[in-house]
């Protein structure tokens, strides 16, 4: 009983953190876009931005993160015997590239909010689907378990990747023509 309530919080955690990873990489590209406004929609707009990513940062993102590690700990600590599963060790290793995109996301909010642009919107909408690959690939992985089936996952996020970048660069050369 106390397992399923225990994953139940964990799963949770998991959907609001990438909620938070998603919206903030949206509002990176919309805060680059803003900041090549003219006077005075730049400064206005860019402040509005600045005051939603930081309260979706560290009101909503970064205590999911914490507490879906601390509740996915405590469900591996209940279920120690999945450690030795090979999809669980590629599970894990998608999770550690998770956090890694995570304080990726954390350097780029910092520097937008002091003003610095290093990146296009472009950038940042291709940024923006790193979460999505992760979490294509980690729901396959818990629900399938198989080897077989995972490895056969895996190579279809790949792909999956493939198609979202085209997509990406479709969109760009549509919203340049219709400029």
């Amino acid at each position: 009983m106390e397992y399923n309530y225990i994953k139940s919080l964990h799963l949770i955690f998991v959907i609001t953190w990438f909620a938070g990873l998603f919206y903030i990489v949206r509002l990176f590209v919309y805060q680059i876009e803003a900041s090549k406004k003219p006077s005075p929609d730049k400064e206005i707009i860019g402040e509005q931005l600045k005051i939603m990513a930081k309260r979706l940062w560290y009101i909503i993102s970064w205590p999911s993160m914490i507490l879906a590690l601390v509740f996915g700990i405590w469900v591996l600590a209940l279920r120690l015997f999945f450690i030795t599963d090979a999809w669980m060790q590629v599970k894990l290793v998608f999770v550690v590239f998770l956090i890694f995109y995570h304080i990726k996301c954390h350097i780029y909010f910092k520097q937008l909010q002091k003003g610095i642009v290093k990146h296009s919107s472009n950038y940042m909408r291709i940024f923006n689907e790193g979460a999505t690959i992760v979490l294509f690939a980690v729901v396959f992985l818990v629900i399938l378990k198989n080897s077989i089936d995972w490895i056969y996952g895996t190579i279809g996020i790949i792909l999956f990747s493939v198609v979202i970048m085209l997509g990406v660069k479709l969109y760009k050369r549509i919203r340049e023509g219709n400029k």
